[in-house]
């Protein structure tokens, strides 16, 4: 047995970042699946053509992931400006941004709402989220981006 006085010691002596604990690691910026953000769906389309469509051989990587295109013009769009077109809180569920969480999201479950596209995590969420539009873009912003850790 270890006298109380030596534990107490040894205790002391641990770094500060070993005694608190293991730090949690970030999540990243951008909400991938199979590696590729949106599921590998086109994010200008959902602007230009009014819904989700399958991206192609044209991608580049932005903040972290690849993000695929169904042409050329709509890569070289989305690089001009991938602030406009990317998904707000970095494709993760809207909603749960809204309520201080990180969730998935699925291509289908989507919002354009005054210039910017909105993603959840499943189209029942989306109904919710639509139901206080605006508030819950104002709680999501809020939370944003310290909901990645």
């Amino acid at each position: 047995m270890i006298p109380r006085r030596r534990v107490l010691a040894l205790a002391a002596a641990l770094p500060a970042s070993l005694a608190a604990g293991p730090a949690l690691a970030r999540e990243p910026d951008i909400f991938t699946a199979g590696g590729r953000a949106i599921h590998g769906v086109d994010p200008v389309a959902y602007f230009d053509l009014g819904g989700p469509v399958e991206g192609g051989t044209e991608s580049l990587v932005w903040r972290g992931a690849e993000w695929a295109f169904a042409g050329a013009g709509n890569r070289a769009t989305f690089e001009a400006d991938p602030e406009r077109w990317a998904p707000a809180f970095g494709g993760y569920c809207a909603w749960a941004a809204s309520r201080g969480y990180l969730a998935p999201t699925v291509p289908d479950a989507w919002t354009v709402h005054e210039g910017r596209l909105y993603l959840n995590a499943s189209l029942r969420i989306r109904d919710r989220w639509l139901g206080e539009i605006d508030a819950n873009i104002a709680r999501g912003e809020a939370n944003w981006p310290g909901i990645l850790g």
